[in-house]
């Protein structure tokens, strides 16, 4: 069967028009206004080319250079597992899933108790990550609270690449420390750069800020030859402007900064862009996602197609109480759209109150909706075969299909259902006693997590890290 003959649904927003009107727009504020850069290494690179401005800290940037940087940067960045196996590859517009990020506190899923992460909840987490099959990558989930400010970093790097093969998204606190999380896993694995299973993230400060910490870790991290993520977070109304375009015209701007910056370190860095476009409540000071924000989310896919760059987007989480409507509203939404746009590495799924707390109860149920999700954008095949007219003629008007062939071959296929939330009648749903659909995910979550086995080669790795860090630390 050709892929002419299979339907898939296809979300889009952006025209030529508008993506040219973007494209003129973040040039211009480049340009014009420019960003300001807090870090001399990275002022000095840009200074060198020719059109460039330095005003002080602010830097213009003239477009022939944001142009030689599109040229530049790969297209494709092919992404390992620990094993040094290929596990995914992005520019390819294929929604890929991770969990994550960085949050405070730990919300237990039988209970919904929030409590400061530990170190224990790194392990669990990430073993949850590598068992759930929807997941492709485990991202930094939590700072841990249960030990000093300056190991933290160390210590969740080691139990994140000890409790999965599945490649790592690495986020650190303490930016000082991110040279040694990387050398702790040379150390661990050899060479990071010729099979990368690490993807460090950055982030840029809004509104046009780049600032010194980021510019030192992205050097950091082109000498080692890896891949990293560029993405800026705004705050719509707050650190951007009020309006959906001016916020994506902005982000947009600021992505094409630190690409052009990327490849003035290092010609043909392979970067992964994107944009994490929240609101801000301006009653209750926190932040939220709401349609304006997932459409920027959606265009700003759709820029780096344009471009042909590889794309990091949202994840759908940072909202509701636990794993309730809000949250499971969002994971809907925002899956729906990756899987059926050209959204690619969502990599944050699992938080929730505000971005603050992770709910590995979030996560179960992700897996379920990613799984329905990907389903969906798979779409329909259209062929002789799959339209089946022999079967129709043999059933005739007045049949039934539960007889056909046809029917038995693939019916298991075509009723597959969720091991966490079964469908059930009203007789089977009064049978259990008319559970309610949050209990039975948590019963199933708090399973599933003591189930969890580790890596065969945890122990080695634990060993060998922890000795590395002490070392470090003497």
């Amino acid at each position: 069967m050709t892929s002419s003959m299979v339907a898939r649904p296809k979300l889009t927003l952006l025209n030529e028009a508008h993506v040219a009107q973007v494209h003129r727009s973040a040039l211009q504020i480049l340009s014009s206004v420019g960003v300001r850069v807090d870090s001399a290494r990275g002022k000095e690179l840009l200074s060198r080319e020719t059109g460039v401005a330095l005003e002080g800290d602010r830097v213009r940037i003239p477009p022939q250079l944001v142009e030689r940087a599109l040229e530049t940067a790969p297209s494709t960045v092919d992404i390992y597992d620990q094993r040094g196996e290929l596990s995914f590859r992005l520019g390819i517009r294929e929604a890929r899933f991770g969990i994550g990020v960085t949050a405070l506190y730990y919300q237990d899923p039988e209970s919904d108790r929030v409590t400061p992460f530990r170190r224990e909840h790194i392990g669990s987490i990430t073993r949850l990550g590598n068992t759930l099959s929807s997941f492709d990558a485990v991202s930094t989930v939590g700072v841990i609270q249960d030990l000093a400010a300056e190991v933290v970093d160390l210590y969740a790097t080691l139990e994140m690449t000890a409790n999965t093969v599945k490649p790592l998204i690495v986020l650190v606190s303490d930016e000082h420390r991110f040279g040694d999380v990387i050398r702790l896993l040379e150390h661990l694995h050899g060479d990071l750069g010729s099979r990368p299973f690490v993807i460090p993230y950055f982030n840029p400060i809004t509104p046009l800020v780049i600032n010194a910490g980021t510019v030192e870790k992205m050097l950091a991290t082109t000498e080692h030859d890896l891949p990293f993520i560029y993405s800026n977070y705004g705050m719509i109304g707050a650190t951007t402007p009020i309006t959906p375009a001016g916020t994506l015209a902005v982000l947009n701007a600021e992505l094409l900064a630190g690409l052009t910056l990327s490849q003035l370190m290092k010609e043909g860095t392979p970067v992964i862009l994107g944009s994490l476009p929240a609101s801000f409540d301006m009653k209750g000071m926190g932040t939220f996602y709401q349609p304006q924000g997932y459409l920027v989310s959606l265009a700003c896919a759709e820029m780096m197609e344009h471009y042909g760059l590889p794309h990091c987007g949202t994840s759908g989480s940072g909202v509701g109480w636990g794993p309730g409507l809000i949250a499971a509203g969002h994971q809907w939404r925002n899956h729906m759209m990756a899987c059926a746009s050209t959204m690619e590495l969502v990599p944050f799924v699992g938080d929730v109150l505000g971005a603050k707390a992770f709910s590995p109860a979030v996560v179960v149920y992700a897996d379920d909706v990613i799984r329905e999700t990907r389903k969906f954008a798979e779409g329909l095949a259209l062929d002789d075969a799959s339209i089946g007219l022999a079967d129709i003629a043999d059933v005739g008007p007045g049949g039934t299909f539960l007889s056909s062939d046809r029917t038995f071959d693939l019916f298991r296929d075509a009723s597959e259902q969720s091991d966490v939330l079964p469908h059930l009648t009203l007789e089977a749903w009064q049978e259990k006693g008319s559970p309610r659909t949050e209990d039975v995910l948590r019963r199933r979550t708090c399973e599933l997590i003591a189930e969890l086995e580790a890596p065969a080669d945890h122990d080695g790795l634990m060993a060998r890290g922890e000795a590395f860090i002490q070392r470090l630390l003497t």
